[in-house]
């Protein structure tokens, strides 16, 4: 067909799918559909391919939506077919697709080179033809995904085209055409959450749409390292995050793998070592949580990786002199990239933990990290962080940096992670190797030559590590200086403050004092000094807690002077941000303001030009009615011509035109009038005749037909006489056959109906069988049931006796224990009352002399039969017996006197009284005892 016949069908089949009146959806509008795109692709019409989608779209969208996606996917596959005949065509592609853009037209310099130049070379040919069908397939995926965005019922469909387009970037290296790409899905996400009231609208709480979403952004990732355009990767990590955030879900451990492993490559890039160990770190938590199936090679991989990462951080601070707007900065830098790793941080301004390689370091010794590395990588960490060794670390450290460099490997937990090679981070290891035998010769020595200090670093020129010296100096983690005139290094503190001078001068005190004392031993006998002053020591503890409390009261004002100087800072900067804010407020204000003047007076001008526009329509439409009348338009003033006046103009032409047609119409009907009232005066005699005549000629038509059907009705009688006399021959046979027939039939009924009783009566005998034996069952069931009731009742009868026997004995057991242990209290109430009462005796028996009473000798032996006696008597409860009865002195001597502790003669308590506290105590328990004891001992004092 030629390109003209093309044109007009292309043009014809746009005109009928976006008239209005076809609307309704019809299987031959997809076929129409069908060839429409066929159409647009050979001819490489991107637009009229974009409407006539977009009015399929409306049409089948409430209807039949799988129809529209059987198109869609018609014409992807279209466009796809025709780019890739056109690469086959050409032999080289990568010169005919050197263009930097697919959606720039063409360079005037390339155009005046294709006329001027007599000969198309082939890469221009190919240009030519591989360039404007890639062109044409990149149009086609923006058409499908502006068509498919936001519509719930073609969510699949919209993810598979993203993912064409993506590879469509990864396959022909198109960066250009990836970041547009990228904008377009972000901004389709942004309208998605922004218009929340559309009808189509996709719902990402939903399970399969998320996934969907977060493959698509997953996928994005994933071709943005590979084409190593980072900063698209780092917003695309953005997005994912913004994504799960969005719909408050985690995305499964294999996406969060991804998702780790890229920040990884995306850190490492652009130099951010401390979040690229951090996102390591967290790569090995995910794994080492969620994987049941991590072995252990991949375990030592990750948490090698971890730890040499870690070591990869610089260990000076480089916001140690930054300003506060930097440190600001700093801090929402580092919050937005925890954030994106997944680490939580405290907003507040007191909270100054933030990321850093110190809390890194110790988070993987309390997470067991180091349990899980190499040999290799467990060495070098403790040679670079806990070992103090200034003449010979590097030399310890090269040979564990080149067995690391080999190390590395592929994990098998995840195939789209590439592999990993421990040489990248010798670079920062060797740097690190560096500055800490920097800052270890620095506390040993003041002085150093440049030569010297040379050959203790094997790993660069003394340029270098001048330039890495510099870096340190500037961020306070070193002091040194470089004297090239005399070829020396002069390692200096800034400070007496300073972490090394801080103790210096008191340990160096304690060691000379220490030398004085093994050179010069002090004398053994005391010293005067001593004698004179034997609170020397008190007064130096004394004075030394002084001069502490002083320095922390230094040290408190110095702190609260930088924190005024920083709440100064801060009140500063809230000041300004918050006249900037206001600042921007009014300029938005004013700017809105501005936007609606605009929009308005924009409105007005295109409501006068639509005024102006209709009037100047109705003006040819006034002068054209004029024309076809055939007489000449009324002068109308142009220059004042207004909407208003026209339509008033025309409502009065109107109603003349009107008035005109209603009197034609009334002198027509008045004339219609006369003339059917003459035809109807002409007509009625001829009327009258017609009618007599026609009466006539019924008549006799009526008589001709009645005379023929009686000839008929006589014919028709006599033929059935005739067929009657046939048949009556006949009449006997019939009768027989009938008999025959009935006869046959009678003895079929008679053995049916005995055969159905016959089955009825076996039905009730078998069924009477049944219910008898039923019967006996449900008996025989019902003895057992009764039977075995009565067994289980039996048995728990005595169950129940045997547990009451049993119940009973424990009670009797019980019982007998209890008397026994209260026989055994009350043996032991007596035994402590009979002490008691012994020791209340004794007390009270004691004479009152003083207390340096002479030595009186024993009872002699021939007076030993009085002690068993004295002995019973006291040995007598609730008797009071006298100390010279008790003791071993003759019984006939009389008692001392005694002196009156109570004041006088009749308070004194008699024996009586003690009978009655001592029966009180052996009837009351051990606290009456107790109560008359304390008694006696307070009397006594």
């Amino acid at each position: 067909m030629p390109l003209k016949g093309l044109k007009d069908a292309l043009q014809t089949l746009h005109d009928l799918i976006t008239s209005k009146r076809y609307r309704a959806w019809q299987k031959t509008l997809e076929r129409i559909m069908f060839k429409y795109v066929e159409l647009c692709v050979d001819m490489r019409k991107g637009r009229f391919a974009k409407d006539g989608l977009i009015q399929y779209r409306i049409i089948c969208q409430q209807v039949n939506v799988s129809s529209l996606e059987e198109v869609i996917k018609h014409f992807m596959h279209l466009s796809t077919e025709k780019a890739e005949q056109a690469r086959n065509q050409a032999q080289e592609l990568e010169e005919a697709l050197d263009v930097d853009d697919l959606e720039a037209d063409k360079r005037p310099e390339d155009l005046m080179l294709s006329y001027v130049s007599g000969e198309k070379g082939k890469d221009r040919s190919d240009r030519e033809l591989v360039t404007p069908w890639f062109k044409f397939l990149w149009e086609t995926y923006r058409t499908v995904l502006e068509i498919l965005r936001n519509n719930s019922k073609l969510e699949a469909l919209y993810a598979m085209t993203a993912h064409r387009a993506f590879q469509f970037c990864k396959q022909y290296k198109r960066t250009t055409e990836f970041r547009r790409l990228c904008e377009i899905i972000r901004n389709h996400l942004a309208n998605l959450n922004k218009y929340r009231d559309q009808r189509d609208r996709p719902d990402l709480s939903a399970p399969e749409s998320l996934q969907l979403y977060l493959d698509t952004r997953f996928e994005q990732l994933k071709i943005a390292t590979e084409l190593e355009l980072w900063q698209e990767a780092f917003r695309s990590v953005e997005d994912i995050h913004g994504l799960m955030c969005m719909v408050k879900k985690t995305p499964k451990p294999s996406l969060m793998t991804v998702y780790y492993v890229k920040l990884t490559e995306i850190f490492w890039i652009s130099s951010s070592h401390l979040y690229h160990a951090y996102a390591w770190f967290k790569l090995f938590l995910l794994q080492k949580s969620f994987n049941k199936n991590l072995s252990q090679k991949d375990l030592q991989l990750i948490a090698s990786s971890v730890v040499l990462a870690a070591l990869s951080v610089p260990p000076h601070d480089r916001t140690y002199s930054a300003s506060h707007l930097e440190l600001e900065h700093e801090k929402e830098r580092n919050l937005r990239m925890s954030n994106l790793i997944g680490f939580n941080l405290e907003t507040k301004p007191e909270s100054r933990e933030m990321l850093s390689r110190s809390s890194l370091l110790a988070e993987l010794a309390s997470k067991g990290v180091m349990s899980c590395v190499s040999q290799e990588v467990k060495d070098i960490y403790y040679l670079l962080e806990h070992e103090f060794l200034p003449s010979d670390l590097a030399l310890k450290v090269l040979p564990l940096l080149n067995k690391i460099s080999k190390l590395g490997g592929k994990f098998t937990f995840a195939s789209s992670v590439p592999e990993v090679q421990f040489s990248q981070y010798v670079p920062a290891l060797e740097k690190l190797a560096t500055l800490r035998l920097l800052q270890q010769v620095s506390n040993v020595y003041q002085t150093m030559k440049i030569d010297n200090l040379a050959g203790l670093i094997p790993f660069f020129d003394f340029s270098v590590v001048e330039k890495i010296s510099v870096d340190a100096v500037k961020q306070k983690f070193l002091s040194m200086k470089v004297d090239h005139m005399k070829n020396v290094v002069i390692f200096c503190k800034t400070s007496l403050e300073a972490d090394g001078l801080k103790d210096h001068l008191a340990s160096f005190a304690e060691q000379l004092n220490k030398a004085r004392q093994l050179i010069c031993p002090p004398d053994r006998k005391q010293s005067k000094l001593g004698a004179l002053l034997p609170t020397l020591s008190e007064v130096v503890a004394k004075e030394h807690k002084r001069l502490l409390a002083r320095k922390s009261i230094i040290e408190k004002r110095k702190e609260e002077q930088e924190r005024q100087l920083l709440e100064m800072e801060r009140e500063e900067e809230s000041k300004k941000l918050r006249l900037q804010k206001v600042n921007d407020e009014a300029e938005k204000i004013r700017l809105e303001k501005e936007s609606e003047l605009r929009r308005k007076q924009r409105i007005q001008r295109e409501m006068e030009e639509k005024e102006k526009e209709e009037a100047r329509l109705l003006l040819e439409e006034h002068e054209k009615r004029f024309k076809l009348k055939g007489k000449k338009a009324p002068p109308i003033d142009k220059a004042n011509l207004s909407r208003q006046t026209l339509l008033q103009i025309s409502l009065i032409e109107q109603q003349k035109q009107r008035q005109d047609i209603e009197k034609k119409l009334q002198k027509l009907a008045k004339t219609m009038d006369h003339l059917e009232r003459a035809k109807r005066e002409e007509a009625a005699p001829l009327i009258e005749a017609a009618y007599q005549q026609r009466l006539v000629e019924e008549r006799i038509l009526h008589e001709r037909e009645q005379q023929m059907e009686v000839e008929l009705s006589k014919q028709r009688h006599a033929g059935d006489l005739h067929e009657k006399e046939r048949l009556s021959r006949m009449m006997g046979n019939k009768e027989i056959y009938q008999e025959k027939v009935v006869s046959h039939r009678q003895a079929e009924t008679d053995r049916l109906k005995k055969e159905r009783e016959d089955r009825i009566s076996r039905i009730l005998q078998s069924r009477k069988q049944e219910r008898e034996k039923m019967r006996k069952l449900k008996y025989f069931l019902q003895v057992e049931e009764e039977r075995l009731q009565k067994l289980r009742e039996a048995e728990e009868a005595q169950k129940r006796q045997e547990a009451e026997r049993k119940k009973k004995e424990q009670l009797e057991h019980q019982a007998k224990l209890d008397a026994i242990a209260e026989k055994q209290k009350q043996r032991e109430r007596e035994i402590e009352e009979k002490a008691e009462r012994e020791k209340r005796e004794a007390l009270l028996g004691r004479p009152t002399e003083p207390a340096l009473r002479p030595y009186e000798p024993p009872a002699r032996p021939l007076e030993s039969g009085a002690a068993p006696a004295a002995a019973a008597a006291s040995s007598a409860p609730g008797k009071y017996v006298p100390k010279f009865r008790r003791g071993g002195a003759d019984t006939t001597r009389a008692p001392p006197p005694e002196a009156d502790r109570w004041g006088n003669s009749s308070s004194k308590p008699d024996g009586d009284r003690w009978d009655r506290n001592s029966s009180f105590g052996s009837g009351g328990g051990r606290s009456s005892t107790t109560w008359s004891s304390s008694r006696v001992s307070r009397d006594r004092h």
